[in-house]
This record gives C-alpha cells, structure tokens and sequence, in this order.
C-alpha cells in the first residue's frame, strides 16, 4: 500500500509513495526543499510541466520527456501549472548505465507506459518491477538525450546577463547592449558564453524563451500571446524554434501534452 504525505501547511502538495516510485501531485507553483537521494531517479510530468534545478543548471520537464538526477546531486523540483509528477528510483546496478550527470530524454510510448504502471496503483511484486524497470532503461539508452537545459553560469558577468533575461525572456537587447550594462564588453562575453556554457549567446537566450513558453503554455496562454511574451515578432518565428527544439509545434504539444492521465 502507498504510504500518504501531506507537505508542508498551505502548500496544497499531496504524495503517495512505494518502496521506489511515488506520485507527486503539485498546484501550480509549488516546489519541493532543495535535496539529494541515494539512489538515482527518474522524473515525469504525466501532467503539467517540471521544472529540475541542479547545481548543473535548470531542465524543464514538458510531458514529452523525462528527466535523470543520478545519486547524489543537490536538486530542487518546481511545478509550472497543476502538475502530477511520477517518481522512479533506479538500483545501483541500473543507474550505472544511465548518465553520471543530470539529463533529459525524449520519453517513447513504452518508456510512458512503463512510467505510469511503476508509480500507479497496481501492485507489483519485485521481480516484476525490476523487469519493467530494465525495460524502462533499455528505453532510455535508445532515446536521444534533448537539449532543454539551461547551464547555470559560474562568472558574475554572465549571472547578470542571465538575470536580465530570466527575468524579462522577452528582451531583444543585443548583446553589446547588455554589456554596456552590465560593465563588459561582447566579445569577452561571447567567448564566456562558449567556453563556460557550450553555446553561444543566441542559443542561450533560444533556450530561456522556450523554457518561458512552456511554462506559459502549462498556463493555458495562445500562441500569438506566448510568441509576443517571449521575444517573438510573429508566431511564425516562435512556431519555428519551438518545433526545432521540442519536436512539435506549440499548438500540438498542448493537445498532446497537456491533457494529463488517470493512469
């Protein structure tokens, strides 16, 4: 039998939990104490969207993919938007064949599947679990890794860069600009972006938006709204960098994806 946890007073956070899995059923907003397990775990968004911050830097979590946080590493989840979020820890001997690092994956069909029946209300005894289990790794061994975080940088130019735009996705001031703001000059902060974070400031700034339009997405706001509201002239554009970074367009990743499941 699931064991019940309430969260703290007020948060309206509810959670069932089994020996290695659990559902997490968050109102909009709410987010867990920043903490670590011993085992590695699987995280995913039968509805909503998640948020996982590391000291690695911030993945967001759409239903369309799942998130690794292996043993060990600091981390903090947020809902954006009624989230009910499904737990899975992995053994020892599993973990091993997964990243050492945080990462995200494109979830399959019976990736999805697996997911819902470890952290649903069917019993199952161990030697079944530890089956689905491998099946659910030999899935995400095969699933190509997706490019939805967003390093967190380390210098004190790039964190004030990184502010300005986590805070307003919709700034379209150039780079030289924000420089000039903030004391630094573009080409020590382009070769900053490359060498401390891996992509460029453009890529970067790409990501801050998309990771906004999800979470305004989970908000139920339209596409002409959400492009607007993230840095976008035309839904057009918006349309376009979202499908390249998410795989599909805006409209049917809220048809898709946003429905949840009574599984």
């Amino acid at each position: 039998m699931p064991i019940g946890r309430q969260f703290p007073p007020g948060s309206g956070a509810t959670s069932q939990l089994w020996p290695s899995a659990g559902v997490h059923l968050w109102p909009s907003g709410e987010a867990s104490s920043v903490h670590r397990h011993a085992r590695g775990h699987l995280v995913y968004a039968a509805r909503g969207v998640l948020s996982v911050h590391t000291e690695r830097g911030t993945s967001i979590v759409p239903a369309n993919r799942v998130a690794w946080t292996p043993a060990g590493f600091t981390h903090q989840h947020r809902a954006h938007s009624s989230t009910e979020m499904r737990i899975v820890f992995l053994s020892a001997s599993l973990a091993r064949l997964a990243p050492d690092r945080p990462a995200v994956f494109l979830v399959s069909d019976l990736a999805r599947e697996v997911l819902l029946t470890l952290t649903g209300p069917r019993s199952h005894d161990r030697a079944a679990s530890a089956r689905l289990r491998r099946v659910l790794v030999d899935e995400l061994q095969e699933a190509r890794e997706q490019p939805l975080q967003l390093p967190e940088p380390r210098d004190d130019r790039l964190r004030a860069v990184a502010r300005i735009l986590r805070e307003q996705p919709a700034d379209t001031t150039s780079l030289a600009e924000l420089g000039r703001t903030i004391g630094a000059g573009a080409r020590t902060l382009s070769r900053l972006f490359h060498d401390e974070l891996g992509m460029t400031f453009y890529e970067w700034r790409t990501q801050v938006r998309i990771h906004h339009a999800l979470v305004l997405l989970a908000d139920g706001h339209d596409t002409t709204h959400i492009a607007h509201a993230c840095g976008w002239s035309n839904p057009s554009g918006f349309i376009a960098a979202f499908t390249d970074i998410i795989g599909t367009t805006p409209g049917r990743y809220r048809a898709g994806h946003l429905r949840g499941t009574t599984s």
